[in-house]
Order: C-alpha cells, then structure tokens, then sequence
C-alpha cells in the first residue's frame, strides 16, 4: 500500500511538473512566437539575401518607405536622401540595425499570428504604418548637415514620434564598406536616440532647478553673484562669462554654472538622485517594445566638487535623448507625458486592421505645480537661445554644451517644447562635437519645427 502511494504522489509531482512546463510553454509561445516564427534563419519569410521577404513600411502618410516586389526583393523609397534620413527607424536590409522596424517589427510585418503562424494567405505580409513623417526625417538630415547626432520631436499627448532621426546614416541600397577604426561610420548601426546615453551638460539644469523649487524655500527671493568662477570642495567651479548679480530664472536663461552647482550641493547626493530618477532620466521607455538605454547620474564622494559638476549635467552624468524628450513633454503636460510610440496602425492585406494604436501615460515625471513654474523659466530661457528663429512659437526651450574631453568640441544640445493646444511637441537635438547648444542644436531645432508647425 505505502508503495502504491509514493508511486501515485510520484505521478501527482511529475503530472504538476508536466502541467508547469506546458503553462511556461505556452505563455512563452503567446509572448513570444512573433520574434521565433520571425528569427531570420526562417527561410519562409527571408530571400536568400537574408533580407524579410514580407511586409510593407510607410510612414504616417502612407508614403512607402519599404517594400516587397514581384520578385521577393526588398526596395526602398525612390530618393536616397529620404532612405538615408529613415534608416534607423525602417532598417537596413542586412538587419544590422537591431531598432528598426524590419528587425524590430518582423513579426508584425510578417504577419505572424497564433492561429496560421507565420502564413499569409496573400504572401505579402503586413503593412506597418509608423508615426513618423519621412519629410520631416529628411528636413532633420539636411539640418544636420552630415555632423554626428540625433533629433526628436513628439506628440506628449498621444506619445506619436513624428521624427525620429540618427546620424551617421547610409543609403540601405548602397552599404558602405567599413573599415575598422573609421571615425567616420562609429556607430552608424546604432539609433543614437533610442540607443545610446550622453552627457547632458547644461540640459539637465532642468532638474537641478525642480529639485530646488521643490526643496528651497527661498528660491525666488536669491540672488548670486558670478564672477565667471565659484569655488566648490576646493576647486573651481566654472562659468563661459561673469553673469553678473543673477535670480534663479536669469541663472537658468544664461546657463551659470555656478548657481546650479551650488545648489546640487545645497540640495545634496540623495535628493540629486531622487529628483534624477523620478524625471525618468536613469530608468529605460519601452518604444513600441523597443528598450531604450537608462542613463546614469554618478559622482565621486558624497558631496563637493563633483556634485557641484554633476548637478550641471557634466561629471559622470549620462542621459538617453529619448528620455530627456519624455522629461520636456512632461514639463510641459503639467507633470506626465504620452509614452513615445512608433507604431500608429497594422493591417493585413486585405486591410484588416490588427493593431491599433494605444495611448499610454507616464507615471508623474514632475509635480505640477513644479512644471508650471520650470516651464515659464524655461519661456524666459527662450528669449536668451535665438527665440526669433522660431517665429510665433510659444517655445520653452534649455540648451546645453556638454564638455566630452579628448580635446573634442563639446556635444551640443536642445531640448525643450511648445506650449500649444495645437502643436503639442517636445523635442530634443544633439549633435556630437558641434559646440555652442543654443547657436547650433538650436538652429537644427529651427529647421525641423517650422514645417512640424507650419506645414511643407
């Protein structure tokens, strides 16, 4: 009898194990047979290029970035500038770009479905529309002008990406052959925006200001005196100019170094921190399933002269440029932002729709009353960075000049967004080794904005 009943718990343990093993299969197959059926040694949906033989591209116009033709070869849209300015986003052929939607959305392109699999009775697969208009890729690659970087602009209140655009880039028609140790291509299969983490320098002042508004109770009634120089755990602090007799918004506007060291300081390491974080700039978005990279705020000691530096966005400071997209749209929504999305649309093709496009929120970025207060200093700020550039806009912008070192020009950044019901847009520019932030990521936001907001 006792044998009988160890052999029947036996079975009852080993029929749990079973029961286990399958619910894990099966949760593992709904989550994540897309990416399986869409793996490219499957030769059913790749050519013998290796490049995904199904499915269809188009941005929020329906313009077609990519396609299949008759023959099951990839093209591309007939202008090189354009396949050149939508290469991060749309992907190279090759697959060497792990962000863009041929790798990313394969499954969704492929038409890959739980009942038929990977079988599309048309053979065509998908069409994937995205939210990003390929005119405006192509004004940010001209504004560019060939210099490393990256542009951002979206909705923050649907979370649409309307550009999203990456430099180096190439023509998916015509590769390069690359050469190692070749400056010019470093990095060029990655999406600088959603894939790379830099240093802010006076972009993240943004933080360091809510933190005080929140933590300092006399902050409007202050004034400092900057003579270009403040010492800070014995060291000096530095600024581009003597800014004279300064109040938290005129800091702000002409970038001083030496206030918001200060008040890092004041503030302390775990407020820093906290303040960092709960701006969303050292955690990771998910973009239309896309992760992008955490950044990172990191000193050295507890307090004094590196958090002095760090609280002006340089030391050790590392932000995503997406990240700091979501931050800008937060400060300007009063508190949240939309989630920043790449998908707008999937249909079969017989026009079946199989995806729609879903808003989603932020978790409170900012307190809302902190966002109202930081998005007129940022108004203000306008007035000092070339807001005659932007026409009618009401702008609300933060530049930045991020030294890099090596004896490199600094990074240059942009970042900011528009306080209209009808252009609800938060942006971000950099552009790698380009100098003064204001004078030249501010000019890039220029260009792109104007046809965003004004039509082309």
């Amino acid at each position: 009898m006792k044998k009988i009943e160890k052999r029947a718990v036996l079975c009852v343990v080993l029929a749990a194990i079973l029961l286990l093993g399958l619910g894990v299969y099966i949760y593992r197959f709904v989550r994540h047979g897309a990416s399986w059926a869409s793996f490219p040694s499957n030769r059913h949906l790749y050519n013998s290029q290796g490049q995904l033989a199904s499915g269809t591209v188009t941005d929020r116009d329906g313009d077609i970035l990519t396609q299949v033709d008759g023959d099951g070869r990839r093209t591309y849209y007939d202008s090189s500038a354009v396949r050149r300015a939508t290469l991060h986003v749309v992907g190279d052929p090759a697959g060497n770009i792990g962000t863009g939607a041929l790798t990313a959305f394969a499954g969704k392109l492929s038409g890959y479905n739980l009942l038929t699999g990977a079988y599309s009775p048309l053979g065509s697969g998908n069409t994937l529309a995205l939210t990003i208009d390929a005119h405006y890729n192509y004004v940010a690659y001209h504004a560019l002008d060939g210099r490393k970087g990256t542009v951002g602009v979206y909705n923050y209140q649907t979370g649409e990406i309307l550009c999203m655009l990456s430099n180096p880039s190439f023509d998916p028609l015509d590769p390069p052959v690359i050469e190692d140790g070749d400056e010019r291509w470093e990095g060029v299969y990655l999406n600088r925006f959603l894939s790379s983490a830099f240093t802010p320098g006076s972009v993240f002042k943004t933080v360091t200001m809510a933190a005080a508004i929140e933590n300092i109770p006399d902050l409007d009634a202050r004034k400092w005196e900057c003579t270009g120089s403040t010492e800070i755990g014995g060291a000096p602090v530095t600024c581009m100019d003597a800014h004279g007799t300064v109040d938290i918004r005129q800091a702000l506007a002409k970038s001083c170094n030496a206030v918001f060291a200060q008040l890092a300081v004041e503030l302390g390491p775990q407020v820093m921190q906290q303040y960092t974080e709960k701006a969303g700039l050292t955690g990771s978005y998910s973009v239309s399933g896309i992760s992008t990279v955490p950044g990172s705020f990191v000193f050295d000691g507890a307090a004094g002269h590196q958090l002095g530096w760090a609280g002006v966005g340089q030391a050790q400071d590392a932000v995503n440029p997406c990240s700091l997209m979501v931050f800008m749209g937060a400060i300007a929504n009063g508190g949240q932002a939309a989630l920043p999305q790449l998908i707008g649309s999937v249909h079969t093709g017989f026009g079946m729709p199989v995806y729609w496009y879903r808003e989603k929120m932020t978790g409170v970025l900012i307190e809302p009353a902190t966002a109202a207060k930081l998005a007129d200093a940022m108004s203000y700020t306008a007035e000092y960075t070339g807001k005659e550039r932007f026409g009618e806009m009401d702008i609300c912008v933060k530049s930045g000049t991020a030294e890099v070192g090596g004896g490199k020009e600094p990074n240059a950044w942009f970042a900011g967004f528009l306080r209209d019901e009808a252009h609800p847009y938060a942006f971000v520019v950099l552009v790698e080794n380009g100098g003064g932030g204001s004078a030249v990521a501010g000019a890039v936001a220029a260009q792109v904005l104007d046809p965003i907001v004004n039509g082309y």
